[in-house]
């Protein structure tokens, strides 16, 4: 919370629960299509339940007076307490509680999902004040302001209709030969615009209740009709939605297998918009091509912060489960180096990438348009660059400190055989305190989360998710300041500084960090403190 409102406080808006948020859905009747057939109620589609509930943990999460440090937060400007997933940073705390929250429900769930409109809500929010600061009016940010308070008092989950199609990589949107590759607008009238194209990748888009759509990259003026922001209810007219199943729904479900996965899950979508209408009043932008990059950037930026949360939470899971495959096999890390030094290193990966989300966060900057909090970009990108890097180590660690039973077990129907369960129970049983049901629970979780399809998903989608790791070097390199460094050791070499603004190594400079105007104070430098913030479990 933010300790200027401490005194008096803040009014909370109405959340939803878990069960409260499924009977919404009931309320939306979008065109959905998942395995090749239309879905008739997302709520109660069993190829989408394993989504549902990822999104449904996320405002039971809230409800918990013991997660509210965390789950919750002030908005200032309305002062109303809210669920931290429809929070704009006002603090460089608000970043640090953003992060821990997005780790902990991505213990539970895997991914959480809601965390993307958190991130698309603060870039939009800094994106709008850009636009009204370049041409002196305040209308953009009244259309997002009215936007954000009616989301933030309905409690919604929002998806992010961001990654068009793209069709020729190679080209720029107005020289697709279809221009449905990209989501543009085809028509302006008094009452709003029409929009048609394809969003390739949107993740949870079945069971969300509203589509921030965005634009997927800068855009020049021949590019206008391209430059399109705006929101749209999951059922307007027009859309179509062709999903994936979310995790591993149908799998072994009376057995025990993917036990993780059939619980918890993600679905992507491609949504098509054909001739879809949305009022003024939704409309956050339409043709201001050059002000596009600043949503991309500033949403890049906090989605990349908010990706080392999540896949912080999701090494929680593999370091515990690995711990205790460890034990269920009657090994010890602590007297067995060989096991010790692969969870040290599992540790090292997932505790290296988070560390820089804390340095973001440490480091934010307000952003002088909006007000809001930014992090830091370079420890945002070095953070999500590592971790899309190294989940694939994260997974053969998990598989090196486990062994192979995890894909060598006998598979869930084998437990309820009578002719062989007794036999299995008896010899694939190793340490004597845990019991053979116990060890094979543990191996089958490890495999549903790095030797499954669901496994696959979770490598491919941190390499991708919230960019390439192409994307991830540029803005390194971008915002690194180089300049500082060459003007260190041309000091230390009593060479002199050359001062040529033509000298291209050296344009990026910035103060010490550690001096005022190396970096902006912090509305609130350290985290609320949180009890079961030292497990960082959900207990």
């Amino acid at each position: 919370m933010n300790a200027s409102h401490e005194a008096v406080p803040a009014s909370r808006v109405n959340l939803m629960s878990g069960d409260d948020y499924r009977e919404s859905l009931r309320r939306y009747k979008p065109k959905v299509f998942v395995d090749g057939r239309e879905v008739a109620s997302v709520a109660d589609e069993p190829a989408f339940r394993p989504g549902v509930n990822a999104l449904a943990f996320t405002y039971d999460y809230a409800l918990r007076p013991e997660l509210a440090p965390i789950a919750l937060a002030t908005q200032s400007s309305r002062h109303r307490v809210m669920n931290r997933m429809l929070h704009v940073n006002e603090s460089a705390g608000d970043l640090l509680n953003k992060l821990e929250a997005v780790r902990v429900l991505c213990q539970e769930t895997g991914c959480a999902q809601r965390y993307l409109a958190h991130d698309a809500l603060n870039g939009l929010h800094q994106a709008v004040a850009h636009i009204d600061d370049a041409r002196g009016t305040t209308e953009h940010r009244a259309r997002f302001a009215a936007y954000l308070a009616d989301v933030q008092e309905r409690d919604l989950s929002l998806g992010v209709a961001m990654t068009d199609a793209k069709g020729d990589r190679s080209r720029k949107p107005h020289q697709q030969a279809n221009p449905d590759t990209y989501v543009h607008v085809v028509e302006k009238n008094g009452k709003g615009i029409v929009i048609s194209g394809t969003k390739a990748i949107v993740t949870g888009a079945p069971y969300m209740h509203e589509l921030l759509v965005m634009p997927s990259r800068n855009m020049g003026r021949e590019d206008e009709a391209f430059a399109v922001c705006c929101a749209v209810p999951v059922d307007a007219p027009g859309i179509t939605i062709v999903s994936r199943p979310a995790g591993r729904p149908g799998e072994k479900l009376e057995h025990g297998d993917a036990l993780f996965s059939r619980k918890y899950g993600q679905s992507t979508a491609v949504v098509m918009f054909d001739r879809v209408f949305v009022p003024w009043e939704r409309v956050f932008y339409a043709g201001e091509w050059e002000h596009s990059h600043v949503l991309t950037y500033s949403y890049a930026t906090h989605h990349r912060h908010s990706c080392i949360a999540a896949r912080a939470g999701f090494g929680d899971l593999l370091i515990g489960a690995g711990a205790l495959m460890c034990e269920a096999n009657g090994l010890d890390p602590e007297k067995k180096s060989n096991l010790r030094d692969p969870m040290v290193e599992l540790i090292k990966i997932t505790e290296g990438f988070y560390a820089c989300g804390v340095a973001a966060s440490v480091y934010a900057t307000n952003d002088e348009h909006s007000g809001s909090f930014m992090p830091d970009p370079v420890f945002s990108n070095i953070g999500k660059l590592l971790l899309a890097t190294q989940i694939y180590d994260m997974h053969r660690l998990a598989h090196e400190v486990s062994g192979g039973l995890i894909v060598a077990l006998p598979g869930p129907d084998e437990d309820h055989n009578p002719e062989t369960s007794a036999k299995l129970s008896e010899v694939l049983q190793a340490n004597a305190s845990i019991p053979y049901d116990k060890r094979i629970q543990t191996a089958r979780f490890i495999e549903d989360l790095t030797a499954s399809y669901q496994g696959g998903w979770y490598s491919l989608i941190s390499m991708h998710g919230g960019g390439s790791p192409a994307a991830m070097k540029q803005e390194i390199w971008r915002n690194y300041p180089v300049g500082s460094k060459v003007e260190l050791v041309e000091r230390l070499l009593e060479r002199g500084l050359v001062e040529d603004e033509k000298r291209s190594i050296t344009k990026n400079r910035q103060p010490g960090r550690c001096c005022d105007t190396g970096c902006t104070t912090p509305g609130q430098p350290v985290m609320v403190p949180l009890p079961v913030r030292v497990e960082r479990g959900v207990q």
